[in-house]
């Protein structure tokens, strides 16, 4: 562990495990497989990856065991722990919210009043209870806190949601929203007087947001008649300047840009009807802008 390298703390199973790694990935790391391994180094990169339990990762990096880590924002918040979040990751997003059996009302807050909540999350909950001037029973749980109600444990719960699925099989429905969350990059403070850690950390956070500017961007490539060249260029949501290339046919051209990747159906058939043919969608591996 002892060699420069930049440690990184990930999540060893779970529900951003998987997509972590994806990034890493897509960021130009080679990973191998980990398996049963606690840590591995990226074969092209000065990384190591430390897989710890989500609930630890905050620690360990306030600690200085890993310089940095993945986890999600609910696990930050609740742990408390000195580090900060250096980028929002765009993956793993959930709600921590309220939830009540199917046949009671919540109809606002200050119902909470006196009511019994059962929790994982103590801490963000209480900092909701304060925000809002609301005095109820936390009730700690450390899992399984769906059923706490059907046991008489407590009124209502305070959990994270993101399908609802699990909530409806125990009889629940979601109320007010608590806290959002999704993955984040943090990093603790042990970095700041250690200059080789610090440079590879900030040509890793390059990489990342390339990858993260990829993901949510495709490439796109139509033809287009020479007369509608303009109407064209004003439908385009570009980061940039359309790439205009000439065709055999003078009076067609190629047509190439980069689009928000959520913008292409709003704009499909604006551009068909502007003479737009071929139109090809790509994904982007990597952008650098």
């Amino acid at each position: 562990m002892l060699n420069g390298n930049l440690r990184l703390a990930v999540q060893k199973k779970g529900r951003l495990t998987d997509k972590s790694l994806q990034l890493l990935k897509n960021s130009g790391l080679d990973i191998e497989e980990y398996s049963e391994r606690l840590v591995i180094s990226a074969r092209n990169y000065e990384l190591d990856l430390l897989f710890l339990r989500d609930d630890d990762i905050p620690e360990y990096v306030q600690d200085g065991v890993a310089d940095i880590g993945i986890v999600g924002e609910d696990i930050i918040f609740e742990k408390r722990a000195d580090v900060k979040i250096i980028r929002k990751l765009g993956y793993g997003k959930c709600r921590l919210a309220l939830a009540l059996p199917e046949t009671k009302q919540l109809n606002n807050l200050e119902e909470l009043n006196g009511q019994r909540i059962a929790t994982s999350f103590p801490h963000i909950l209480q900092n909701f209870l304060d925000k809002n001037n609301l005095k109820a029973k936390i009730v700690e749980i450390s899992g399984s806190v769906e059923i706490a109600p059907s046991l008489g444990v407590a009124d209502y719960i305070c959990d994270l949601v993101s399908t609802g699925n699990t909530l409806k099989l125990n009889k629940l429905k979601k109320s007010f929203d608590v806290f959002e969350s999704q993955a984040a990059l943090i990093a603790g403070n042990n970095l700041e007087n250690d200059e080789n850690k610090n440079a590879i950390l900030q040509n890793f956070l390059f990489r990342i947001d390339s990858a993260l500017k990829a993901k949510t961007s495709k490439y796109l490539m139509m033809n287009a008649p020479i007369s509608s060249l303009d109407t064209i260029k004003s439908i385009l949501p570009s980061l940039k300047s359309p790439t205009v290339v000439p065709l055999a046919d003078s009076t067609m051209v190629a047509v190439h840009a980069v689009i928000p990747a959520d913008e292409f159906w709003n704009i499909f058939n604006d551009l068909k009807e502007a003479g737009a043919s071929g139109i090809l969608l790509l994904p982007i591996e990597n952008m650098i802008l």
